[in-house]
């Protein structure tokens, strides 16, 4: 059984109706769904790339054009999967049954400027929609360990959990003893650090504002400066540290959480890989951290890029990826 953590559209907005119809869906613009229907990647991810943006307003990098290309594929053949969706202060399950999936061609309820008027809706049938485990006991957000927020919640369209979370998710659904998990060291780490009344910064956040503030440092210390001025920075061209945090917020989003140059995942402030974890780096080398220079890839890609023409560095990796 495969595990899915979900959202239904820009904002949910097809959420009320999943949970009334008992499916689980997806939404395609309509000008590639005939690319899907084909089978034709390539295609897809190129239309996509010159013609498409995420719900941010940005260009999708091609790894996260691929991840749109298999959502429906995803939605169709979904079989006796288990499927999470947080809506509010309730944890929300379903199962996948056998039913073939309905495809059809509506007016897009969330229309964007540079999106389709119709888009194809993908549905695919599932068990009633629960909000309360096998044993009748509710799966209330604040009553669940601090450690399962991190993979139950998603910004992602959809997200396929990992065989370890995986399991966790099943546990929860069926109301097992969920001690293996919560005995372990890094769960009772979360635990403990759990937030009261004061605000906690999520890992993403955290993440953001340490990229923002070493690219700050970086360039004052290209130019010189003992200390960090923003406005009469010329190597940061940022309005300030709220501007630039909103833009590499959005261009997280735009990559899908994966490296803009090695497509890997990247990992957030934390991860236990320090060489997975995420880096602004400026695409043009001699130019200055603003909009549209700047991408986000894991750390070593940015110190083995260095200098270098960014085109170049993606054509050798791309040589090592072919050759690997």
């Amino acid at each position: 059984m495969r595990v899915y953590v979900a959202n239904f559209g820009l904002e949910n907005y097809e959420w009320p109706r999943c949970r009334e119809n008992n499916v689980v869906a997806t939404m395609q613009d309509e000008r590639v769904h005939a690319f899907w229907q084909a089978g034709d990647r390539a295609a897809y991810i190129d239309y996509a790339i010159r013609n498409l943006k995420t719900a941010r307003g940005i260009a999708p990098i091609p790894a996260v054009a691929g991840r749109w290309f298999n959502l429906g594929s995803i939605i169709v053949g979904s079989e006796d999967d288990l499927w999470l969706h947080r809506d509010g202060d309730m944890l929300w399950w379903t199962i996948t049954n056998k039913d073939p999936a309905t495809i059809t061609l509506e007016p897009d309820l969330r229309p964007k400027a540079w999106g389709s008027p119709d888009v194809y809706y993908y549905r695919k049938p599932c068990q009633p929609w629960a909000c309360h485990d096998r044993r009748g006991r509710r799966l209330e957000w604040k009553g669940l360990h601090p450690k399962s927020h991190d993979f139950f919640a998603t910004e992602a369209t959809l997200q396929q959990l990992s065989e370890r979370y995986a399991g966790y998710a099943l546990a929860i659904v069926n109301g097992d003893d969920l001690t293996p998990w919560h005995s372990l060291p890094e769960w009772q780490a979360k635990q403990a650090n759990r937030p009261g009344a004061a605000r906690n910064f999520n890992a993403r956040e955290v993440t953001i504002a340490e990229m923002v503030r070493n690219a700050q440092y970086t360039a004052s210390s290209a130019n010189g400066q003992s200390r960090v001025r923003i406005v009469k920075n010329k190597d940061f061209r940022f309005a300030g540290p709220r501007e630039a945090e909103a833009y590499v917020d959005a261009l997280y989003d735009a990559q899908g959480g994966l490296c803009a140059i090695s497509e890997l995942p990247m990992q957030l402030s934390g991860g236990d890989d320090h060489e997975m974890r995420c880096s602004l780096d400026r695409i043009d080398s001699n130019g200055h951290y603003e909009p549209g220079n700047v991408q986000i890839v894991c750390r070593f890609v940015n110190r083995w890029k260095g200098a270098s023409d960014d085109a170049e560095f993606r054509r050798l990796m791309e040589i090592i990826r072919i050759a690997i």
